[in-house]
C-alpha cells in the first residue's frame, strides 16, 4: 500500500520486500522473487553481499561524516582505486548519477568560457536519460519527462542516438559546441545498443574540433556490459566519465571522473557537495571494487550475459511479435511490437522482476552474480510470460 504521506512520484507494483540474499528478494507474505533488475543496475553484487555488509558495518562503528573541508581516507582510497581502473586522472564524488552528470555539464560550461565561449552547447542525443535535476533534465533527449518543467536550461542539442552524420552537421551548425554527453548503451530509452565503432568515431570528432567527450557510464559502468567501464570495449578514453548506481551496491555514491584539459576545470570553490564521498558511501563502495576483483565477477558476467542472450533468443525465436532482443553483457532489451507495460505486474505475480521501459521494451539487469540455474529460471519464466502474452494480450 502506498502511504499518503508520500508524494505519488512512482507508480508503485503492490508488493514491499523486507529481505534480500544474492538474487533473490523476499516480501511481507515470505514469497520469493528472482530480481532481474538489481534495483535498477544498482545492486550488481546482490542484495546482502558479505564484503559489503562487512564495511559498511564496520565503518559505522567509527566515524560516518565529517566534511569535505577535511580529508577523508576511504575517500582518497577510492579515488586512487577508480582512476587506477579507469585511467583517468581524478574524481569529484556526488551522492547520485545525476549528481555526476550535472559535475560533468559545469565542467563543459567551464570549459567553454575558458575559451571565451559565451553560451557553450553540450549536444547529447535523442531517447538519453541523464537525470531529474533541471540541468540533466534538460540535456535528457525524452521530452516525456520534461513535460510540465518549462522553460528548460539551454544549452542542449539533441541528435539521433548512433548517428555519427547527425552528430558531425551539429558541431558544424553550433559554433559554440564545447562537448559530447552520450551513454555507451542507452539503458532507460529501450537498451539500445550503438554499432561497435560509434564511441571511436565520436572521439576522433570531439579531437578533431577540439570538445570533449563526457560519457553517462552511471548504468553500464562498474562491469555491467563486461568491462569494467563500457568505454574500455572501445580502447578509448574519454574526457569526462560519471557513474553511481553499481558503484555502492546500495549506498547512495556517485562519481564524476575526468583526464587532461577538464581533470584542472574544478577547482576551489567551483563545485561541492555536502555528503559527497562520505566514509560511509566510500568504504561501501571500496568493498565492491574489492568484490569485483577477487571473485571474477565482470569476466563471468560476460560469459552470464552471452548465456542469458543465447537461451532467450532461442526461447522466442519464431515468435512475430518479437521486435528485437538487444544485450550488452548484463544488459537486455526485448523489445515488442505493442505496449507491454503490464508485463511488469505479470512477472511479479510470477515471482519475477523486471520492467518495461520505452512502453514496448522489456528491460533486465540481473545481478552479476546470478547463477546459471536462477538464469534458467529467468528465461524459462520471461520466455513463457511474453509468449503467452504474445497470444492473449489480456
Amino acid at each position: 500500500m502506498t502511504s499518503a504521506y508520500i508524494m505519488p512520484t512512482y507508480g508503485r507494483l503492490p508488493v514491499t520486500f523486507v529481505r534480500g540474499q544474492g538474487a533473490w528478494l523476499w516480501d511481507t507474505q515470505g514469497k520469493r522473487y528472482l530480481d532481474a533488475l538489481a534495483g535498477v543496475a544498482v545492486c550488481s553484487l546482490g542484495h546482502a553481499h558479505p564484503g559489503v555488509h562487512a564495511a559498511i558495518c564496520k565503518q559505522s562503528e567509527t566515524l560516518l561524516h565529517t566534511s569535505n573541508w577535511y580529508s577523508i581516507d576511504a575517500q582518497e582510497r577510492l579515488a586512487a582505486k577508480l582512476t587506477e581502473k579507469s585511467g583517468m586522472e581524478n574524481v569529484f564524488f556526488s551522492n547520485s548519477g545525476a549528481e555526476a552528470n550535472e559535475a560533468a555539464i559545469k565542467l563543459a560550461r567551464l570549459y567553454g568560457h575558458h575559451k571565451n565561449i559565451e553560451k557553450p552547447y553540450i549536444i547529447t542525443t535523442d531517447k538519453s536519460f541523464h537525470g531529474r535535476t533541471m540541468a540533466t533534465l534538460s540535456a535528457s533527449g525524452n521530452a516525456k519527462i520534461q513535460d510540465g518543467f518549462q522553460p528548460l536550461l539551454e544549452g542542449f542539442v539533441h541528435v539521433p542516438y548512433n548517428d555519427v552524420p547527425a552528430l558531425e552537421a551539429a558541431i558544424q551548425q553550433y559554433p559554440g559546441v564545447v562537448a559530447v554527453l552520450v551513454e555507451p548503451v542507452q539503458g532507460e530509452g529501450g537498451v539500445n545498443v550503438p554499432d561497435s565503432g560509434y564511441l571511436n568515431k565520436i572521439r576522433t570528432l570531439c579531437d578533431d574540433h577540439g570538445l570533449l567527450m563526457m560519457l553517462d557510464e552511471i548504468q553500464t559502468g562498474i562491469g555491467r556490459t563486461g568491462k569494467f567501464l563500457a568505454y574500455q570495449h572501445n580502447d578509448i578514453m574519454p574526457d569526462v566519465c560519471t557513474l553511481a548506481k553499481a558503484l555502492g551496491n546500495g549506498v547512495p555514491i556517485g562519481a564524476c571522473l575526468a583526464i587532461g584539459k577538464a581533470a584542472q576545470l574544478l577547482t576551489l570553490g567551483k563545485h561541492g557537495s555536502t555528503f559527497g564521498g562520505n566514509p560511509l558511501a566510500c568504504s561501501a563502495a571500496l568493498a565492491v571494487l574489492d568484490a569485483l576483483d577477487n571473485d571474477d565477477v565482470i569476466n563471468q558476467a560476460q560469459l552470464k550475459g552471452n548465456a542469458i542472450y543465447s537461451a532467450l533468443t532461442s526461447s522466442l525465436e519464431g515468435n512475430p511479435h518479437i521486435v528485437d532482443i538487444r544485450h550488452k553483457g548484463m544488459m537486455f532489451g526485448i523489445e515488442l511490437d505493442r505496449p507491454c507495460a503490464d508485463l511488469t505486474l505479470k512477472a511479479l505475480d510470477l515471482g519475477l522482476l523486471i520492467n518495461v521501459t520505452y512502453e514496448k521494451t522489456v528491460r533486465l539487469l540481473p545481478p552479476l552474480i546470478i547463477d546459471y540455474e536462477q538464469i534458467d529460471l529467468l528465461v524459462t519464466t520471461l520466455s513463457g510470460l511474453i509468449n503467452g502474452y504474445c497470444r492473449d494480450p489480456d
